[in-house]
């Protein structure tokens, strides 16, 4: 045992679980902490808001697949990194946030800075501790970390009152550790994937859909392994995209509200879909009670919650993914026999493909969105991480920009929250430096957190900002074209502000392409760079998103917008 502040036992249990880099921002209530990390083998990055602290721990989160950590201040410091956490919980990424409190005997008074962030955070994190004195704080870090990376991973909370941070006690730092009542399923139940081989055996029609388990799991071998065992075409939701390489020939890309014509119109007519690591989300099915309907469901996911949430299926595995996906394979091998790469189904899923390249056509603009996503596949190597913020970049993203190494894209996309893309780049850049790192935006969305640029630039993170940019809030826009008769109301941004000079007064490089000449050019230039780039894309504010399946309608409902 050794004698030490709270403080300092937190910067050492976070030293311990292997942490080296934390995002945040010091205020009254989190200053002992903040001393505590002069001359500590931690790198601290200062962000410019702690909504975005929480969205740089996500991103490295999501790229390190290990617990992303962020620090904030009391009272509006810790309710700001709520909206990261609820993005966190929503995709199951890993977090630990450590926000600072008012003192013990201050509780419950109405003190300065106080909120009850416990209460404010208890539904969108999977766990939170406070700690009410100094000795407790090494074990409730190690626990902390051991929630959020275990079983179905999320973000926990750790919020220390500033006197438990200044008093003294002799610490001792557990090396194992066991959380009462939190027992999560890795292995999957022998009997349920032997039901699961049965029924694949038996399909004519069978489909892989998968999710973003896959990609938390780390199973893209896996998968890959099994689609090519059974040669069956492979759809992915929107937080599964880059689950499977999207070049490859089995690959339909995402189903859903935005997803692939093809991948929505073929997983309709399967007649068996093996689920992996996907939530059934209203996005990516449309409507539950039509979703899956004469079909036989066999559903692979680590939390047993999502069995039968939002859709009952015919054979449940509940268990690691990975290890899971390792299990079916083993015995889908004794029993598989060879499969003729032109059989029906797969004639099928070509017809589909070729149909759909033919007939869902490009707005006939020089530079659009799809052109301008095509020009950035093409430039960026394949190992390139890209995020998105939210809105029509997002959906664009999702149809035009294929992913081709695993894991190496990710977005909000459970909660869905604007400015969450380009802090997120910068803490993915943080945990992968030596790789190009995107951001593709809109303007709407970039707009919420660009004042990050200025930690891109300090802390030397180059990431590129893709910014398709139509002055426009987009995808509400849409709608308001689609569903409201044209009545626009609080869309138009009104060309504000220059996006270039924008960049420019933080340090960065701004760059405006108007032409695809000029685009290949900036594309060029930012990967090159040392400094972050905003690349501003003038596109057209009329041009919309399609496919498009509409709230409360079905896949068999999608719009392509012919």
């Amino acid at each position: 045992m050794v004698e030490m502040t709270g403080a300092k036992a937190l910067i050492h249990a976070l030293e311990k679980e292997g942490v080296d880099i934390v995002f945040g921002l010091p205020g009254g209530a989190n200053l002992p902490i903040y001393d505590a990390l002069v001359g500590a083998n931690l790198r601290h990055i200062l962000v410019r808001h702690e909504q975005s602290a929480a969205h740089m721990a996500d991103g490295y989160a999501r790229i390190k697949r290990k617990s992303g950590v962020c620090f904030a201040t009391s009272g509006p410091g810790a309710t700001n990194i709520i909206t990261g956490l609820a993005t966190a919980h929503a995709d199951s990424i890993p977090m630990v946030a450590v926000t600072g409190q008012v003192a013990l005997p201050m509780i419950g008074k109405d003190a300065f800075q106080e909120t009850d962030i416990i209460g404010i955070a208890n539904p969108c994190t999977k766990y939170s501790f406070q700690p009410r004195a100094p000795g407790e704080i090494p074990e409730m870090v190690k626990k902390a970390f051991y929630i959020a990376e275990s079983g179905r991973p999320g973000p926990v909370l750790v919020d220390i009152p500033k006197d438990v941070q200044q008093a003294t006690a002799d610490m001792k730092f557990p090396d194992l550790i066991k959380v009462r009542g939190y027992n999560p399923v890795i292995d999957a139940d022998l009997s349920e994937v032997g039901k699961a081989v049965e029924l694949i055996l038996k399909a004519e029609r069978p489909i892989i859909m998968a999710g973003g388990g896959v990609i938390l799991s780390g199973a893209f071998a896996e998968l890959q392994t099994l689609a090519e065992l059974l040669m069956i075409p492979v759809v992915t939701t929107f937080k599964g995209k880059g689950a499977f390489p999207e070049n490859h020939p089995l690959a339909m890309g995402p189903i859903g509200m935005h997803g692939h014509a093809e991948a929505n119109k073929i997983i309709i007519e399967a007649d068996c879909i093996i689920a992996i690591g996907a939530r059934f989300s209203d996005r990516s099915v449309g409507r539950f009670d039509e979703f899956g309907k004469g079909m036989s469901i066999i559903h692979m996911d680590i939390d047993p919650a999502e069995i039968g949430k939002n859709k009952s299926v015919d054979v449940a595995i509940v268990g690691d993914v990975k290890s899971s996906l390792r299990t079916l394979v083993k015995l889908l091998t004794k029993k598989v026999t060879k499969k003729d790469p032109e059989n029906p189904w797969l004639r099928r899923k070509k017809e589909l493909v070729q149909y759909f390249a033919e007939n869902l056509k490009d707005y006939p603009r020089e530079i659009t969105a799809k052109k301008s996503l095509k020009k950035l596949r093409e430039l960026l190597p394949a190992q390139g991480i890209v995020t998105t913020e939210v809105g029509q970049c997002q959906m664009w993203a999702s149809l035009h920009f294929d992913v081709i190494a695993p894991g190496t894209f990710f977005s909000s996309t459970g909660l869905g929250t604007m400015g969450f893309g380009f802090p997120a780049s910068i803490g993915a850049k943080a945990a992968r430096p030596e790789v190009p790192v995107v951001d593709i935006a809109g303007d709407g969305s970039f707009n919420m957190t660009e004042n990050s640029l200025a930690v891109s630039v300090i802390e030397k993170l180059p990431v590129i900002v893709f910014l398709m940019n139509n002055y426009m809030l987009g995808m509400v826009a849409q709608w308001q074209r689609t569903f409201y008769n044209r009545r626009y109301s609080g869309v138009h941004q009104h060309h504000c502000p220059d996006y270039v000079k924008v960049a420019e007064a933080y340090g960065a490089q701004g760059i405006r392409a108007q032409s695809m000449a000029e685009l290949e050019k900036a594309i060029k230039t930012a990967i090159k760079s040392d400094v972050a780039t905003v690349i501003d894309i003038p596109i057209d504010p009329d041009e919309d998103v399609y496919p498009f399946v509409a709230p409360g309608t079905s896949l068999k409902d999608m719009i392509t917008g012919g």
